[in-house]
C-alpha cells in the first residue's frame, strides 16, 4: 500500500519501506530482553520519503512559511493558539488511534498524566 501524506509535497510519498521501517522501530521489545537489547524509541526523525529524511519540525516550518506568504498584508495574530489547536487534536486522534484506545499508553507515549490526557480527550470530543 503506498499512501500519499497530505502533510508532505505533493510529489513525495510514503513507501512501503518507510511504513514497515516505521512499523519495526515502533514495534515493543519482549520484556525478556534486557535493557541493553531494547532499541531506543522512535523518534520521529528515522522516518524516510523517498530516501530523505522528513522530520516534523521541517513539515512544521514549511507550513508556518506557506502562512505567512498566504496573509496578504494581512498582519498574523494569535499565531500560538492558531498552531496549538491545529496540531494538538490531531495528535491526541493519532495516538488514540495507534494504542486502541488504551489511555495509559497513550499518556505515557505523550508524556503527561492520564487525567490530563482524559481532560483533552472530552475537550476535543475524543471517544475512544
Amino acid at each position: 500500500m503506498i499512501r500519499v501524506c497530505t502533510a508532505l509535497h505533493k510529489r513525495d510519498r510514503i513507501t512501503r519501506r518507510s511504513i514497515g521501517n516505521l512499523k519495526l522501530a515502533m514495534v515493543a521489545k519482549k520484556k525478556s530482553k534486557s535493557r541493553r537489547e531494547v532499541s531506543p524509541a522512535f523518534n520521529g526523525r528515522d522516518l524516510k520519503v523517498n530516501g530523505k529524511g522528513v522530520p516534523l519540525r521541517s513539515q512544521a516550518e514549511e507550513a508556518l512559511q506557506c502562512y505567512f506568504e498566504t496573509l496578504n498584508g494581512h498582519k498574523p495574530a494569535h499565531l500560538y493558539d492558531l498552531v496549538m489547536r491545529e496540531v494538538e487534536e490531531p495528535l491526541f486522534k493519532v495516538v488514540m488511534g495507534h494504542v486502541q484506545g488504551n489511555q495509559s499508553r497513550a499518556a505515557t507515549i505523550l508524556g503527561i498524566n492520564r487525567g490530563t490526557l482524559r481532560k483533552k480527550l472530552k475537550e476535543f470530543g475524543i471517544h475512544e
